[in-house]
């Protein structure tokens, strides 16, 4: 008696843990006149009949999360600078020398070249170091983007996956309920 009380309490946690953690439960009738305690114990012995076949304990499956670890995050490819880089004083230089040429061939005066050169080479090399950094601010973006795009679709797989597994249990279930002559829907 005392193994049958302990049968019918296993019975009736497993089958109130399957019940509350299987959205899509069916609907079970006793076609032949069984009890209601007999029912309980089919249910429980059905329950754990079903999870040692299928390997699928639906207890587990509705606990385990379907929110996949976030990937951290790309690792830039250059690190992001802050301060000046020295690319608008290396334009400067350029620029200098360039116009220093062109101001003595055009109207003898270096001096005056070299500082409109200084002064267009530090522009563009102001204006390519901000293309450059847009550029590598929109990569950074896209790679998001991807991250979050590849997370989204390894939470839907994991939610499929564990619907999957909660019908296979409960085909199984089923199975077991109907050779005991319930009528399931």
């Amino acid at each position: 008696m005392r193994a049958y009380c302990r049968t019918v309490v296993i019975a009736t946690t497993l089958s109130v843990a399957v019940s509350s953690a299987i959205a899509q439960a069916p609907i079970i009738y006793p076609a032949k006149n069984q009890t209601a305690a007999q029912q309980q114990k089919d249910e429980g012995e059905c329950a754990a009949w079903a999870k040692q076949n299928t390997g699928i304990d639906p207890a587990v499956v509705a606990a385990t999360p379907t929110t996949v670890a976030a990937a951290p995050p790309p690792a830039a490819t250059q690190p992001q600078q802050t301060g000046p880089n020295g690319e608008r004083v290396r334009g400067a230089a350029r620029g200098a020398a360039a116009g220093a040429v062109i101001g003595e061939i055009a109207n003898d005066d270096a001096g005056e070249g070299a500082a409109v050169g200084a002064a267009a080479g530090a522009m563009a090399a102001g204006s390519r170091n901000r293309r450059d950094q847009r550029s590598q601010q929109e990569q950074a973006a896209q790679q998001q983007q991807q991250a979050a795009a590849q997370q989204q679709q390894a939470q839907q797989q994991a939610e499929a996956k564990k619907q999957e597994q909660m019908k296979t249990y409960n085909r199984a279930y089923g199975a077991c309920l109907e050779g005991r002559g319930y009528v399931l829907k």
